[in-house]
């Protein structure tokens, strides 16, 4: 795990994310008086006078947010509120939960667009508690003159998450898939297949708000890394060309057409059941990412029979392709709010990042995280992440951190996206995409 991540640091740099931080607490209860031991030094264990108020950014994480909120308020008497944001609008939710009287004390401020439009909320996190515990500054945000304002907090990886066992009871094997010419070869076997096998290739490629983000967001990573990395990017462009958009038709051409929910259908095909319909093995292949890991193991999985393998689209020598890495998983600090909720943030967030349920739920949670006192993850998409880059395998860096107004470009996308599955032009597509990425820096630079 240690040269995954020293690797994937290196690779991901040009993407870096944002600093948080926070002084923390120890979880123990004060020993009850006894004659046979002292009483425990609980000197460290912070006080119970202000609140939390994290809004969270991944739905999937919520119980798991939601018990470890509950577990310190246990031990220190600190409320934790924590309330989740619908799947792709978190920017909206955030919005409206910042203009209210008690706004939230953490959020997530995950890329260069949010940073520019929340910035003056974000505590200098340099000189805290919290961000002493962090092992390195690769992924996060920072202000003009240094000061961390945005922490990221875990690293990520996604691809086409395979279910093993399917594909071989089709006849297939994962190596055979090296590039997409023999990653369409096998899925449109059995996509022609699937009433025989009683399953198809591709799960839902749905467009409902719930599942877009992973196609106007991560597999528009594709078109943007390649563009990017042969022009030598390194900063937010002000316009793209839209080189390899060839390629990204041709892969949503494969996910929507080798799958049961095809044409217009895919508009509001939803996110939850695209995951059901891999976990109830009715599909080979699920566009997703290392996060999912638990609830696939937990849905009845088994770990040997999950594997993740990068999104082939057609781009030359991409046989040596690795999965795509990085984060958009970064906390700040409400700098408005009161002197007493930012220190009770901080002390959260410092007991999150180095106790053992703090620590334990990340790495089951978020996978590898950058902290003194982080776990190594159980999740294999990680280890094979690891294999890939092993092998001298290119990391397909997150690209789409540099995208303008993400939110707004990102629906335009999905609106083409939604027109061309419907009967209409792929050039609606080319338009939002590039077109919508000028207007979008335009206004977003706008003096």
């Amino acid at each position: 795990m240690k040269k995954f991540l020293a690797l994937l640091l290196t690779a991901v740099m040009v993407f870096a994310m944002a600093a948080c931080s926070a002084p923390a607490a120890d979880e123990t209860e004060p020993a009850a008086e006894s004659t046979a031991a002292p009483a425990e030094d609980t000197s460290d264990k912070p006080a119970a006078t202000g609140s939390v108020y994290y809004l969270n950014f991944k739905p999937e994480a919520d119980a798991a947010w939601q018990e470890l909120a509950k577990k310190y308020t246990e031990l220190t008497g600190v409320p934790v509120k924590v309330v989740t944001a619908a799947s792709g609008d978190y920017q909206t939710t955030l919005t409206s939960e910042m203009d209210k009287s008690e706004a939230p004390t953490l959020f997530q401020c995950g890329n260069q667009g949010a940073l520019n439009t929340w910035g003056e909320y974000c505590l200098d996190l340099k000189d805290t508690d919290f961000y002493k515990e962090m092992t390195t500054d690769d992924f996060n945000l920072f202000g003009e003159n240094g000061e961390v304002l945005a922490a990221g907090y875990c690293y990520e990886a996604f691809g086409i998450i395979v279910n093993k066992a399917l594909l071989e009871k089709a006849g297939h094997s994962i190596d055979e898939i090296t590039n997409f010419e023999t990653l369409k070869a096998v899925a449109d076997d059995i996509h022609a297949r699937a009433a025989e096998l009683g399953f198809d290739a591709f799960s839902s490629s749905g467009l409902d708000g719930s599942s877009s983000w992973r196609f106007s967001g991560h597999l528009a990573n594709m078109p943007l890394f390649y563009e990017f990395r042969d022009d030598n990017v390194t900063s937010q462009p002000a316009t793209i060309t839209g080189k390899y958009l060839d390629n990204y038709k041709a892969i949503w051409d494969l996910y929507t057409t080798d799958t049961a929910t095809t044409g217009a259908d895919i508009i509001t095909a939803t996110g939850d059941m695209s995951s059901g319909e891999f976990k109830e093995g009715k599909a080979v292949f699920y566009q997703n990412g290392t996060w999912e890991y638990a609830g696939l193991v937990e849905a009845g999985l088994k770990p040997e029979d999950l594997a993740m393998i990068p999104i082939y689209c057609g781009v030359e020598g991409e046989e040596k392709a690795g999965l795509c890495c990085g984060t958009e998983n970064c906390w700040s600090v409400n700098k408005e709010a009161s002197e007493e909720n930012i220190q009770a943030t901080l002390d959260f967030m410092k007991w999150v990042v180095t106790s053992e349920e703090g620590t334990t739920m990340m790495a089951e949670q978020f996978g590898p995280c950058p902290f003194k006192s982080a776990k190594t993850p159980e999740n294999v998409f990680f280890a094979q992440a690891n294999d890939y880059i092993a092998k001298g395998n290119y990391v397909v860096t997150w690209a789409f951190n540099y995208t303008p107004a993400v939110e707004d470009w990102r629906a335009g996308v999905v609106d083409a996206l939604s027109k061309y599955v419907a009967g209409g032009s792929w050039d609606d597509v080319k338009t939002a995409f590039v077109d919508g990425w000028a207007a979008q820096y335009a206004a977003e630079h706008a003096e």
